[in-house]
């Protein structure tokens, strides 16, 4: 069960970056905006149920880390926007995310104790895996905007760390 949970994760965000209509490179920088942020409001929640639901205080240091930091950097994204008076942009691939989400959060719920501990784990590392990538690989060399690429390559270097905390902690987990 937890390891269909935490490929849910992986391959709703692969297959929305292969659909054939719908190509992530295609994206202009305000779309690319309203990913990432849906991306770290995901996490955010996903955090807040490991609050809500774990007893483990590695898997609770863990959540508030991604609730402190995803917010820091959605904080960010939204003061950068302002400033360019620019708005973020729905689009393909945001819903997707979204969708997938709500499918993650459902399966979450119905579990409890190392079940969802585990469960967890593995969703944030399967999770950061393939934002990153799709950051990293995709969006970074397709963004326009200077300071908006900037924002995106510190932003990596954060989630990236939180790849490398993750996988530590599936290992403790398992």
């Amino acid at each position: 069960m937890r390891k269909l949970l935490a490929s849910i994760a992986v391959t709703g965000i692969l297959f929305a970056t292969q659909a054939f209509a719908n190509d992530p490179a295609a994206l202009n920088d305000v779309e690319i905006a309203h990913v990432a942020y849906t991306a770290d409001n995901l996490d955010i929640r996903y955090a807040h149920l490991a609050l809500a639901k774990s007893k483990n205080p590695e898997v609770q240091k863990f959540a508030k880390t991604m609730i402190r930091d995803h917010e820091a950097v959605n904080e960010q994204a939204l003061a950068l926007l302002a400033k360019l008076g620019a708005e973020a942009k729905d689009n393909f691939l945001s819903q997707k995310l979204n969708e997938d989400g709500e499918a993650i959060i459902t399966k979450f719920s119905a579990l409890s104790g190392a079940e969802f501990d585990r469960a967890y784990a593995e969703n944030e590392l399967a999770y950061h895996k393939a934002v990153n990538g799709l950051v990293g690989d995709v969006f970074i060399p397709n963004i326009d905007n200077a300071e908006v690429k900037a924002l995106f390559v510190e932003g990596l270097k954060i989630f990236k760390a939180h790849e490398k905390h993750a996988e530590m902690m599936v290992k403790a987990l398992n």
